[in-house]
């Protein structure tokens, strides 16, 4: 090798890769339930840090860190007061240093949640727009007169329940929140607020961030005239977004959010990601009705977002073949240009252990099949800390809530606490690991005997069957970036194929609780082992046990 090839060749290997996204298995780590190390019953930066080996074993590509900025915590951080610091109960700035570093020196890319829809009443720019008409930031939010008769500018419903409207005394108006009555919605029609909005992406970047997951993306801006929102027919609402107690569902949101001025911002901050190496961002879209086709504009022409985190699978809907194949082709329908982040579960939603995991005999060996199942769905996908333990949602006592929602919506609705209890690392200890004090959320007895310690050694445990998993994803680039063909396997059973390059992956789910024959897919079939399933294939069909799976190599 020439000197000139080898200096070539050495440059490849150090280039980064900006398509590291494609396919990622990113782990959601939810910053107050993980590791708490100053034994305040709250997890911390110094916590995760200390987690990193744990979290590497895994063998995911990232972690997604759920919002650690300084906020008064009405809605556990993604209510912020300041967007360039970190709140006391959570470390320091060099605590946040600490955690990139050690993420880095794991392989382990850190992605961080931006929320810019909305602020903290708290925060400095909303106290100075809130102080006058006339000051520098009056409309750096979204503020408005009332109707002659004094209520609110129009029938905007907030996801918290009520108006989506606060009466301010100060400036005798109304401003908007499309959440808590403590989180105002920025005006994005404005520039100056863009402006500096990209100034804090850009001040996580240059802190060594390797991208952002964008709260509610889809909220950004709203209908600069403050139309009402047309009602939405009964048989049009689901509860994917809002939980169908909830007024929220009863309208059309095609003005409070949604809108197309978006796409222009989004251009704005993708350019801004371009100036930095091996950048990316999953845009969240919470919409009920049109989320498919956000996702496609967000998603298109390789200027906006890289890729979208969907909703379909966090609904209450069980899974079946037809409905995995109605989601996924949906979706490269909407958006043959685009790529999903996939998710069962995440600090929002009942977690799928139960929702789906209830409805099951064998819960283990259904979950494990799951696990098959999202890591070999084309697009990305996001674990959220817990899901690799097979932990259930937990049943909270109403006194022991933290979750303004659930309080607001009890006993219909018992809001999002049940997903958020501590992470349990040791099956004795008094407080799972988690803690040397009172945990914030009571550690759910059941969970004990999923903790890591309890699983870490036994090869069939489901903390090692998602390890395997992981690994076996790894081996075959089909499963990470490749196209999806779906096969007919009737009814019971979920098949496709994924290609890459000259890579044939053929897959196949039972999803009943009784065992399934399948037709042979067409050519030389080669079954694949290293995954943990025990489909097994015969000489004129291949067998799959209940809640069970098959991969083969086609030739």
């Amino acid at each position: 090798m020439t000197l000139a090839m080898a200096q070539i060749q050495a440059d490849a290997e150090a280039a980064p890769d900006r398509d590291w996204w494609r396919g990622a298995v990113i782990y959601q780590v939810y910053p107050r339930s993980y590791q708490d190390t100053s034994g305040d019953g709250v997890g911390d930066l110094i916590g995760i840090a200390e987690r990193m080996p744990y979290i590497a074993s895994l063998g995911v590509d990232a972690i997604w860190v759920s919002p650690f900025f300084t906020s008064p915590m009405k809605d556990f951080g993604y209510d912020v007061s300041d967007y360039t610091n970190v709140d006391p109960m959570f470390g320091t700035l060099h605590d946040f240093d600490h955690l990139v570093t050690e993420a880095h020196r794991h392989s382990i890319k850190v992605m961080i949640d931006l929320v810019i829809s909305h602020t903290s009443d708290q925060h400095p720019w909303f106290v100075e727009s809130r102080a006058s008409r006339t000051n520098p930031k009056s409309d750096w939010f979204v503020w408005s007169d009332p109707k002659p008769d004094g209520t609110p500018p129009n029938n905007w419903l907030s996801i918290f329940g009520g108006p989506a409207w606060s009466w301010d005394p100060t400036r005798q108006q109304y401003y908007l929140h499309n959440f808590l009555t403590s989180q105002p919605d920025m005006n994005f029609h404005n520039p100056e607020v863009q402006d500096a909005l990209l100034d804090v992406a850009r001040f996580w970047l240059e802190r060594g961030v390797d991208g952002f997951r964008l709260d509610t993306i889809n909220f950004y801006y709203c209908d600069e005239d403050l139309r009402d929102n047309p009602p939405l027919a009964p048989e049009l609402r689901n509860a994917s977004i809002a939980p169908s107690v909830n007024p929220y569902n009863h309208q059309d949101h095609i003005y409070d959010k949604n809108r197309p001025e978006n796409l222009e911002f989004l251009k704005r901050f993708r350019a801004l990601m371009e100036e930095f190496p091996a950048i990316a961002a999953v845009g969240e879209v919470g919409d009920a009705q049109y989320g498919l086709q956000i996702v496609a504009d967000y998603t298109s022409g390789g200027d906006k977002m890289h890729m979208c985190y969907a909703f379909e699978f966090l609904a209450p809907d069980l899974l079946s073949p037809a409905r995995v194949r109605k989601v996924l082709t949906d979706f490269m329908d909407a958006a043959p240009e685009g790529w999903a982040c996939w998710a069962f579960s995440n600090h929002d939603v009942v977690r799928h252990g139960t929702r789906w995991g209830a409805h099951v005999a064998d819960r283990e060996r259904y979950l494990k099949l799951l696990a098959g199942l999202i890591l070999s769905l084309r697009g990305s996908v996001c674990l959220y800390q817990g899901e690799e333990l097979g932990l259930t949602e937990a049943d909270l006592a109403f006194e022991d809530l933290q979750d303004p929602y659930g309080i607001q919506f009890w006993p219909d609705f018992k809001g999002r606490d049940g997903c958020r209890t501590p992470m349990v690392w040791s099956q004795n200890h008094d407080c799972a690991g988690f803690s040397d004090g009172r945990p914030w959320l009571p550690i759910p007895p059941e969970h004990r005997a999923l903790a890591v310690d309890a699983q870490e050694n036994v090869q069939a445990s489901m903390l090692n069957h998602y390890r395997r998993l992981l690994a076996f994803r790894r081996q075959y680039a089909s499963l990470s970036k490749g196209e999806l063909d779906f096969v007919d396997c009737g009814d019971a059973v979920l098949g496709f194929v994924r290609r890459h390059n000259n890579e044939s992956i053929f897959c196949a789910f039972n999803l009943t609780d009784s065992e399934q024959f399948i037709d042979l897919p067409e050519g030389l079939v080669t079954p694949l082992d290293g995954h943990g399933f025990s489909g097994m294939l015969k000489p004129e069909s291949i067998e799959i046990p209940s809640y069970d799976a098959f991969f083969a190599r086609l030739g």
